[in-house]
């Protein structure tokens, strides 16, 4: 080693002290440069936690929805969900038919016999001819209580369309919408107290008209509080592995809702058979009005109550909201697509309802106490059965399109059976089973159909497409409706058409590729990300703690050069 240092005529020094051309040592340039990594580490430390900060803050923002919140949701719609399952569709109809109606000769024997041969009592034969034979003139036209309930619902959509539009931009951009949402409600409701003071059919329409447009800003108002209550127990933005835990949660408010919703139906249902027991019907059916309107007007302290931002500030000025806001759903594909659900599973649900009361008072004379214990199964069933699906619902891991798939094939068989078996004399035992599958259905497609809308609704814009829900799920049982009362008494059209709706919904949601998941994606609530928190409020993801830990060694590594 010496002689080679002797040849070269070198002399080794530690690196150390060595010089460059510039007369600075390395050393010096050594240290300089690990100061300078240390301070870039630092630098990329602290912008990493001050984005994670960042992040954190705006994915959970919102406080998690309170025990008094969730309960004051749900009773929401024990208050409001009879509206237009028993308020519209059973009490307005029988009321228009005790305006004009004239009562049938008196028969031989007290009994009146039917079409198919069947003896009827004098009160059923009495209250189906009213509903569908009597008339109201209009010039050249005449119509049916059933048909001008549904010339009235129809006038309600189109009040109610422009109303939903300007609403919507309230919802999502205004600090007042609740008590926009509130006053509305509440004019819905006081047009159900004077129902009977002026006993003439050419002042329901007006009622029947603001009762539609402000259920369907309530509706729009409170299936909106949905999508914010979810994201405030998930966050805005959570990893696919924890998406599981949205559906479990937003199926679990849904379902629950709707059951108390079913409960408040029944309810209105059977204190409407009560009050039919009077002989003077049209003020029995006044009574059942006011009473419906109150316990309306009650539920209005939820939407004052209910207080939860959108997440997104409320400082958006008119000018810059676009006129084509309300129509911004047409954006997102699996929105739009989930629309078409909407209508067909409100469509063949009512169609289904109403062909099938008609059926079995005015073709198979079924005494009224039966009468009272069908609807009493096809509404009080589901306030059992919905909260049991939830547990099943978490075990197969199901998300809102395939519960919909369910609901539509309950319905295929109940419309499907009725059709087959139209021709025959039903038991009362075959019209409770029937009865209960498609009350099954009814509240698993209204329960999902809104939880998939809400799932690819955008934060800051759950105002608009809640709003496209309630609009559209009113215009599907207004059909329904429409169909399942024109064949007097026949469910021939009615339960057809319900089986090719279902059929269609059925083919649309496997085949148009809409799914839960795509549509959160798209809204933004699912990406992938290194760093998240758990989906829980208040824990942490390990992910999170071992990249922050990781970050920290290098840096402790780092200086140690």
């Amino acid at each position: 080693m010496s002689e080679e240092n002797h040849e070269t005529n070198e002399v080794v020094r530690p690196r150390s002290m060595e010089h460059d051309e510039s007369g600075h040592s390395v050393d010096q340039d050594d240290e300089s440069r690990r100061s300078m990594d240390v301070k870039a580490m630092d630098t990329s430390v602290d912008q990493v936690k001050s984005e994670t900060e960042t992040e954190d803050y705006d994915e959970y923002e919102d406080d998690k929805p309170t025990r008094g919140e969730v309960m004051g949701w749900c009773f929401y719609e024990l208050s409001s969900y009879f509206t237009h399952t028993v308020l519209i569709t059973v009490v307005f109809p029988l009321i228009i038919s005790q305006t004009f109606s004239k009562p049938p000769p008196e028969p031989a024997r007290g009994w009146y016999k039917n079409v198919r041969g069947l003896d009827c009592t004098k009160k059923e034969t009495t209250l189906f001819e009213a509903l569908t034979y009597a008339r109201i003139n209009v010039g050249d036209l005449s119509f049916s209580p059933l048909e001008w309930t549904s010339i009235s619902w129809f006038s309600g959509l189109i009040l109610a369309g422009p109303l939903l539009a300007y609403i919507s931009i309230l919802l999502d951009h205004r600090q007042n919408s609740q008590l926009i949402t509130a006053i509305a409600t509440a004019i819905g409701a006081i047009f159900c107290l004077p129902a009977g003071i002026i006993k003439t059919p050419w002042i329901i329409p007006p009622y029947i008209a603001a009762i539609v447009a402000s259920n369907t800003v309530g509706s729009a108002f409170h299936n909106r509080h949905l999508g914010l209550m979810v994201r405030g127990f998930v966050g805005a933005t959570i990893r696919k592995l924890h998406f599981p835990n949205r559906q479990a949660i937003s199926s679990w408010l849904s379902l629950y809702a709707t059951a108390g919703g079913c409960l408040g139906a029944a309810a209105i249902a059977s204190f409407t058979y009560y009050m039919l027991r009077n002989p003077e019907g049209f003020v029995s059916l006044w009574v059942v009005s006011i009473f419906s309107g109150i316990l309306w007007f009650v539920g209005i302290v939820h939407i004052l109550t209910a207080v939860r931002s959108n997440g997104i500030g409320s400082s958006v000025t008119n000018c810059r909201i676009s006129s084509k806001y309300f129509i911004s759903i047409f954006n997102y594909p699996h929105a739009a697509g989930s629309l078409v659900g909407v209508f067909l599973s409100s469509f063949s649900t009512m169609s289904i309802f109403t062909g099938a009361v008609l059926y079995i008072v005015g073709q198979l004379c079924t005494p009224p106490q039966d009468i009272l214990f069908t609807w009493l199964t096809y509404f009080f069933f589901p306030v059992l059965a919905l909260p049991l699906l939830h547990p099943v619902q978490k075990v197969i891991q199901s998300d809102a399109v395939k519960m919909q798939i369910f609901g539509f094939l309950l319905s295929t068989l109940t419309s499907g059976m009725g059709f087959y078996y139209r021709k025959e004399n039903w038991h009362n035992n075959h019209v409770l089973v029937l009865a209960a599958a498609q009350s099954i259905a009814s509240g698993v497609l209204h329960a999902h159909s809104r939880i998939l809308l809400m799932d690819c609704a955008p934060a800051g814009k759950e105002g608009v497409f809640a709003a496209w829900f309630a609009w559209v799920r009113m215009l599907g049982a207004f059909v329904g409706f429409a169909i399942g009362s024109s064949g007097v008494g026949s469910v021939n059209r009615s339960f057809g058409a319900a089986f090719v709706a279902a059929v269609i919904g059925i083919v649309a949601l496997i085949f148009s590729n809409i799914s839960s998941y795509g549509g959160a994606v798209a809204a933004g609530h699912v990406r992938k990300r290194r760093e998240t928190e758990s989906p829980v409020r208040g824990s942490k993801d390990l992910a999170k703690v071992e990249g922050k830990e990781d970050l920290e060694g290098t840096q402790d590594r780092s200086m140690e050069v």
